[in-house]
């Protein structure tokens, strides 16, 4: 089995060596990534510079572009054909609910998913506020979790245009509950913008507020994550809300 690796947190975090390694027990690896780190960063290809690929080391690549820009060069330039998969992670943090629409390790997956590729999200969810240092981030639980789900899928398969969002607690492998299926929830975050002047005393901003904390809905992946169990989500390209579509089409004949 071919596999196209790649993440959000760039070519050098340990997220992504640690998925690497346990990849490789079950196919070929490459690993195409960002050369610096493109955290919510969204889902975009880079058309207005040209891109850089650079050969890291056996099997690592670095782009000087987006997550999604790394995919495509992974597959057109690296592999020079269709991957069986493609796998994005393991992202240092949880990407919940609408989380998937920032996140440039979901943007990386989609865009794999883009191609017709079966393709799964990884993600660690990690507690900022506690400050653990990386080593005590527990990357091989998620690592591990998810080659479990891919040799699951990759024998059942599942549907064209789907990807599989996966979300980890950040727990011993001892302590995960397991596996739950969930549908996507919604976090909240603050509103917060925080304004500083510069040395010449002109205006700047940062944006992005703190976590605050998910909508109680059960059998969502917030939810499921929350109570120690890894979320598994398959998210369609097709965001159509087909239950008001048809009330659209109601109301217009």
């Amino acid at each position: 089995m071919r596999i196209l690796l790649s993440n959000d947190d760039g070519v050098h975090a340990p997220g992504l060596k640690i998925l690497y390694e346990e990849l490789k027990k079950i196919g070929k690896v490459k690993v195409v990534a960002p050369l610096e780190e493109k955290s919510t960063t969204g889902h975009s290809l880079t058309l207005h510079k040209p891109l850089r690929l650079i050969q890291m080391d056996t099997d690592f690549y670095g782009v000087n572009g987006s997550p999604a820009d790394c995919v495509y060069l992974g597959i057109k330039q690296v592999m020079r054909s269709l991957p069986d998969l493609v796998v994005s992670g393991i992202n240092r943090g949880a990407n919940l609910g609408q989380d998937v629409y920032y996140s440039g390790t979901v943007s990386a997956a989609r865009e794999a998913c883009i191609l017709g590729l079966p393709s799964y999200a990884v993600s660690l969810n990690v507690d900022f506020k506690s400050r653990k240092v990386e080593s005590k981030l527990n990357y091989l639980s998620a690592a591990k979790q998810a080659v479990k789900i891919i040799k699951e899928y990759q024998k059942k398969g599942f549907p064209k245009y789907t990807l599989m969002n996966i979300n980890v607690p950040d727990l011993p492998l001892s302590r995960i509950k397991g596996i739950k299926a969930a549908r996507q929830g919604f976090r909240h975050y603050s509103s917060a913008v925080l304004k500083r002047v510069d040395h010449r005393g002109k205006d700047y901003f940062w944006v992005g507020g703190q976590y605050m904390g998910f909508q109680p809905d059960v059998d969502t992946d917030c939810h499921v994550v929350d109570q120690g169990y890894t979320s598994i989500t398959p998210l369609k390209l097709d965001v159509t809300d087909m239950a008001f579509l048809e009330e659209i089409k109601r109301l217009s004949e």
